[in-house]
């Protein structure tokens, strides 16, 4: 099993629009061959003093897949094709860490 973590910047103010289109999305993924859990999250407020914000205009995409050849699937499915036009306007930018359990 790998795990992602998937940070989108987006440009101010668009996090609602990106939500609404990602969240479009999320089925398609989920059925995915490979596809262990899929979703966005943004910072929670929980006071702990030592917690790293990223800020509103920024969504983490947490993601766990099978293996490295069902997320390189994920990259080029037709609803990840047809999904990226949508949100490219909102989208400064994207760091992707991928992780594997010791």
């Amino acid at each position: 099993m790998i795990h992602v973590v998937a940070t989108v910047d987006l440009n101010p103010g668009t996090r609602d629009q990106f939500l609404t289109e990602f969240r479009k999305i999320v089925p398609d993924v989920k059925a995915e061959a490979g596809c262990i859990d899929y979703f966005p999250t943004i910072d929670a407020e929980t006071g702990i003093p030592t917690q790293f914000k990223i800020g509103p205009d920024k969504i983490t995409i947490i993601e766990r897949w099978a293996d490295a050849a069902a997320l390189k699937a994920h990259l080029v499915a037709p609803h990840m094709q047809a999904y990226r036009p949508k949100v490219k306007a909102f989208v400064k930018g994207i760091e992707v860490r991928v992780f594997s359990p010791v």
